[in-house]
């Protein structure tokens, strides 16, 4: 390319440039895809898990009593409706404050673990919803990358300082 084509302070980019940044947005776009496939696929797993439990939210939950758990928001109500239940039989009394010998301090345990399993699978459905939203990020990053670096053979872009 010779200078009088190059406006003043333009950036040309070689050929080895060019096929690099080419190559980066490429592999940013396939990431974002693979990001997006393993997020749907653990939203579904983790999902498909819950309702193979067969967990049915408390007829005295505030929201969706009744319903089948299997997302995150049918997860998160029917925690809290086990803690109402644990605290309310312990009059109030968390499992670490309860006597070692106090009658309800297995079923308050098995509360709190039941708690801990539903939260879990809250986070795991966050962790798949945020590796779905870096994925779509990864991938309009790689478009942008793309369009701005031309297919070899095609006129070379003028960026201005």
């Amino acid at each position: 390319m010779s200078d009088s084509l190059v406006e003043p302070g333009a950036v040309v980019l070689t050929r080895g440039q060019d096929r690099g940044l080419r190559l980066i947005g490429l592999a940013g776009i396939v990431g974002g895809a693979l990001l997006m496939i393993v997020a749907v696929i653990a939203w579904m797993a983790v999902s498909s898990q819950l309702r193979a439990e067969n967990i049915t939210i408390s007829d005295d939950a505030p929201i969706l009593a009744g319903e089948q758990v299997d997302g995150p928001i049918d997860a998160f109500v029917q925690a809290s409706v086990i803690n109402t239940h644990a605290l309310e039989m312990a009059d109030g009394k968390t499992y670490a404050e309860l006597d070692m010998d106090d009658p309800v301090r297995a079923t308050v345990m098995d509360a709190s673990f039941l708690r801990a399993s539903l939260f879990t699978s809250v986070v795991s459905f966050g962790v798949a919803l945020f590796a779905a939203g870096v994925g779509v990020i990864f991938i309009l990053f790689g478009w942008a990358i793309r369009i701005m670096v031309p297919a070899l053979g095609k006129a070379q872009p003028v960026l201005r300082r």
